[in-house]
């Protein structure tokens, strides 16, 4: 997967240039995709900026091998990301959990 297409996937979901952040919390990793948007005046990123940091979680992701799992999430979710509210996806990463758990 490459920025572009996660950023696709978050417009084709949802329709706003949603940001996403890598979480570790009690042992897990999450992708959660935040309320904050490009489209916002607010927004910290511009949109170089913004893109550049999709390319590198869709590099996270594809290193931890869960991009598929990320896609099928946001295809089959019914959450949506609202204010103080993220859409946190569980990333199983299997016995690989360990390489990026590391202290």
């Amino acid at each position: 997967m490459t920025g572009q297409e996660l950023h696709q996937l978050l417009l084709d979901k949802w329709g706003r240039s949603y940001d996403v952040q890598l979480r570790r919390t009690q042992g897990k990793i999450f992708l959660q995709v935040m309320w904050k948007y490009l489209e916002q005046a607010s927004f910290p990123l511009s949109e170089a900026e913004y893109q550049e940091h999709l390319h590198s979680v869709a590099n996270y992701l594809n290193a931890m091998g869960g991009t598929t799992q990320v896609q099928t999430f946001i295809h089959q979710t019914r959450e949506r990301p609202r204010l103080g509210k993220a859409v946190s996806i569980p990333l199983d990463l299997g016995e690989r959990a360990v390489e990026w758990l590391i202290e």
